[in-house]
């Protein structure tokens, strides 16, 4: 199997790495599943759902493609304009998301931090935000933009419990205490 996978493999990989309670990314020729994100509190994408315009969409378990990078990944949150999925199957390019949020788990967290951040800053998506609850000095929200030459730079990082606050388009401020620890 080659390291760059026609559009009609990708599709058909995106859909066997969604199924049931588990969730999978591909990689560089790499594939990985583990178990789905089990509700984690805070709903951000209710706060989300009330300053989006109504042509954009908040979606969970949609394949993204990140074409330089020669992988696909399934964010746990993502926010993009709902015209970009008609039609798409199921995945649609990283570059028309306005938003990814990933939540760490213990197996997956360098990946977050490192694989993910790049792939997203390569595909230009604006804004990344990681969930870290397993970051050493203690549980950590990053947002990051300014996307240039595969590099995020870091908006702001805080420990859970205080407020992160969104730029435009969403213009609001996250209360991260009510992110889970542990």
């Amino acid at each position: 199997m080659g390291r760059c996978r026609p559009p009609l493999a990708r599709d058909g990989l995106a859909r066997g790495l969604q199924g049931g309670d588990h969730r999978g990314d591909h990689h560089r020729g790499t594939v990985t599943r583990q178990p789905a994100q089990q509700h984690r509190g805070g709903d951000p994408e209710r706060r989300l759902y009330r300053v989006i315009p109504d042509e954009w969409g908040i979606y969970q378990t949609q394949a993204v493609a990140i074409p330089a990078r020669s992988g696909m990944y399934i964010p746990d949150l993502l926010v993009a304009p709902r015209a970009v999925l008609m039609g798409s199957g199921h995945f649609i390019p990283a570059a028309e998301a306005e938003l990814v949020v990933e939540i760490t788990s213990q197996s997956n967290a360098n990946h977050d931090r490192i694989a993910k951040a790049a792939g997203y800053a390569t595909a230009g998506v604006p804004l990344y935000l990681l969930v870290d609850r397993w970051v050493p000095g203690g549980p950590t929200a990053t947002l990051y933009g300014e996307p240039s030459d595969g590099v995020y730079r870091v908006l702001r990082a805080i420990p859970f419990g205080g407020g992160l606050h969104l730029p435009a388009p969403f213009d609001l401020t996250l209360d991260t205490a009510e992110f889970p620890v542990g």
